[in-house]
This record gives structure tokens, C-alpha cells and sequence, in this order.
């Protein structure tokens, strides 16, 4: 199949990737828009690799209130160079992980950050529901796998479904930021903060 101009233009628009790359990736996928759309993602993957061990402490702090003052957001994401962290298209980035904060309250940024008591307390939690559901001793390690893989989902915020776009993951969404800039970006840390809440976790 040919691949024309306007099929690059629109990938490009897009996906924010290289003209040779949007060309590459349609060349790949025979002229198919999600299928080239898959490979640059795949290949952002790899290319976030790369750049994940470069220093990033530039960015910037994003700060929101969202529901007329009853959630507020602190993130704090960087980036490798002060030029990056100026930029509107970072910038909105920032703006959008907040928003995802506010909207799907997740308690860490990566699994990593999981304290092991946290795992264990699911793990006994899951044990019990499945033994009073009276499902049997021998799929009980599945039953856990899966509930603590739920948890994940729902507490970890890279691997939330984007809010605005549910066939994506944070960590896709950090992905594509990354080689849409060109440089390493991390999201550092974050609090949120909900009007009436407990200080102390259950």
C-alpha cells in the first residue's frame, strides 16, 4: 500500500513521533492507522528504556484543586533539562497526571514503592474472602495473583487506566511524554489531599 503525506501528517499529529518514523511505522503496519499507531507506542517503549537511567531534576511542582476546593493535588515530575520543563507540551502533561491523581486517588507512583506489609495485608485479605467463598485450597495462590494484580490496577498510579483513555495505561501515557520531548521523565512523588478525609490509613 502507498503511504502518503497526509496518512504521515496525521500519524505524526498524532503520536508527535518523527516523519520518518510515522512513515516507517505505516510501511510496518501496511498502511494500518492503529496497527502503526501499536508500533510507535511499542517503540516508545523502547526508547523510554534507554533514557530511564539519564538524570532528571528539572520540571516542575503541578498544584490542583479540583470539585471547588474538596480534592487538591501536589506532583512533582521532572525532566532532564530546564528548556523541557518550560514547555507547554510538558507542562499539559503535568497538568494531566494531576488531573488523573484527583479523579483515581492512587496511593504510590510505581509497584516498587508497594510497602511489603501493604502486599501482605491484601494477601491475607484475599486468603480469607476465598476460604469464607469456600473456594478450594488448591487455587488459592491464583485467587491471590489476581487480587493483588487488582490492587495494583487501583493503588498504583502507572498503571491506572488513563482517565481520557481508558486503552491506556499511565505508564503508555508517561511513555509516548517521553518520546514525544526527547528527554527521560519521571513523576517523583505526589499527594493528594480529599476535604473530610482520615489522616491516618485503615
Amino acid at each position: 500500500m502507498e503511504i502518503s503525506t497526509e496518512m504521515i501528517k496525521q500519524l505524526r499529529q498524532a503520536t508527535a513521533a518523527g516523519i520518518s518514523d510515522c512513515k516507517k511505522a505505516l510501511e510496518n503496519a501496511d498502511g494500518d492507522y492503529k496497527k502503526a499507531v501499536e508500533f510507535l507506542r511499542e517503540k516508545g517503549l523502547a526508547t523510554a528504556a534507554k533514557r530511564a537511567d539519564r538524570n532528571s531534576s528539572d520540571g516542575m511542582v503541578e498544584l490542583y484543586s479540583h470539585s471547588q476546593g474538596r480534592i487538591g493535588v501536589m506532583v512533582e515530575v521532572n525532566s532532564e533539562t530546564d528548556f523541557v520543563g518550560r514547555s507547554d507540551k510538558f507542562r499539559s502533561f503535568a497538568h494531566e497526571i494531576a488531573l488523573q491523581i484527583a479523579a483515581s486517588a492512587p496511593e504510590y507512583v510505581k509497584e516498587e514503592d508497594i510497602p511489603a506489609e501493604d502486599i501482605e495485608r491484601e494477601t491475607r485479605i484475599a486468603i480469607a474472602k476465598a476460604k469464607e467463598d469456600g473456594k478450594p485450597e488448591a487455587i488459592l495462590p491464583k485467587i491471590v495473583d489476581g487480587s493483588i494484580a487488582k490492587f495494583k490496577d487501583e493503588k498504583v498510579l502507572l498503571r491506572q487506566k488513563y482517565i481520557r483513555d481508558e486503552n491506556l495505561t499511565i505508564q503508555q501515557l508517561l511513555n509516548d511524554a517521553i518520546v514525544s520531548l526527547g528527554e527521560n521523565i519521571v513523576i517523583r512523588r505526589f499527594a493528594r489531599w480529599e476535604l473530610g478525609e482520615s489522616t491516618t490509613k485503615e
